[in-house]
């Protein structure tokens, strides 16, 4: 009988130690977060992936009463913001907001990068799916997309189109297009879609295929002309769809969160319930329409096994077309 009651009291007893030990722990993570925040993002302002993470930032700040920091770190098709990411400490207080380059792209294009993109981030979100435009600038002679196809056909390499680096969705996407038609053009890259938009305005270069959200200002103002999307969408009525102008191409960015590898799971947990609860209010709802973001309500796990469907995909294509860095 002593020994069941001495066994008793060993076992409460280290009930009690062990409460006392995660104590700091809980605390911890309900102070989180206690000091600013930063969301690295590897592309310039102005981009589609810049306007998600300052949106996130701003709703984010005024729900957490915390300051959350955007820090571009453009260069490298992303792989210069995705390298200090994936070097930050894991504790809570970095993430990157990024499109698909850095995870499900450049593991494929590039032999030798500082970072593994599956083992060094700790997947949070989706985030957005964002919906690609190809848009012309106004002196460019094709009008429509067959236009622009036939030009590249029969004057290959005639035609610049800018893009945010070889391993950019902006890039990949020409090259479909390049691969479906036959078509041939120039590429001309930038650090980002920002850096990318003043020569195509000028003229510089003729074309380019990014995301909706960072050109839809410039086709309203009426300085760059919208041939296709990807999908429909109500910002842009009469432009036809890839499919509806006889190209059609599976092509789509996306601009997700992730942590460095080892950020405490209950960040990882609340972060991803945080940004979809931002995404849910009416604020950012109405600004992520505008900017024709969809959001994607997906668990860090669910993110996890797209990404990795994705990097598949990725792959196959990029093996089949040969595509190198320098391209």
């Amino acid at each position: 009988m002593s020994g069941v009651v001495t066994w008793a009291l060993c076992r409460a007893l280290s009930l009690v130690l062990l409460a006392g030990c995660a104590l700091p722990a809980a605390a911890q993570d309900d102070a989180w977060p206690s000091k600013p925040v930063r969301f690295i993002v590897p592309s310039s302002p102005g981009g589609g992936t810049d306007i998600y993470a300052r949106l996130l930032a701003q709703s984010l700040g005024e729900t957490l009463k915390q300051q959350f920091v955007v820090e571009n770190r453009p260069g490298a098709s992303g792989n210069i913001g995705a390298t200090a990411a994936a070097k930050s400490a894991p504790d809570g207080y970095t993430f990157m907001v990024t499109a698909n380059p850095a995870l499900t792209i450049n593991p494929s294009l590039y032999r030798d990068l500082p970072y593994d993109a599956e083992r060094d981030f700790a997947p949070i979100t989706r985030g957005v799916m964002a919906p690609m435009v190809i848009v012309a600038s106004p002196s460019l002679q094709a009008k429509t997309l067959a236009e622009l196809v036939a030009l590249g056909k029969s004057q290959p390499g005639k035609v610049a189109y800018a893009s945010a680096g070889t391993g950019t969705p902006l890039y990949l996407g020409v090259r479909m297009l390049e691969e479906k038609t036959g078509a041939r053009y120039t590429h001309v890259p930038y650090k980002g879609a920002g850096a990318a938009y003043g020569d195509l305005l000028g003229g510089q270069v003729q074309f380019m295929f990014p995301d909706v959200a960072s050109a839809i200002s410039h086709i309203r103002s009426g300085k760059l002309r919208p041939l296709a999307v990807t999908h429909a969408t109500l910002l842009l009525p009469g432009v036809p769809t890839l499919a509806e102008a006889g190209f059609p191409l599976e092509v789509l960015t996306s601009f997700s969160v992730v942590a460095p590898a080892g950020t405490p799971v209950p960040v990882v947990q609340r972060m991803s319930v945080e940004i979809a609860r931002a995404m849910r209010t009416p604020a950012v709802a109405e600004k992520l329409a505008a900017q024709m973001l969809l959001p994607v309500f997906d668990s860090p796990e669910e993110f996890r096994a797209s990404v990795k469907s994705e990097r598949d995909g990725w792959a196959a294509f990029i093996r089949r077309n040969n595509i190198r860095p320098s391209d």
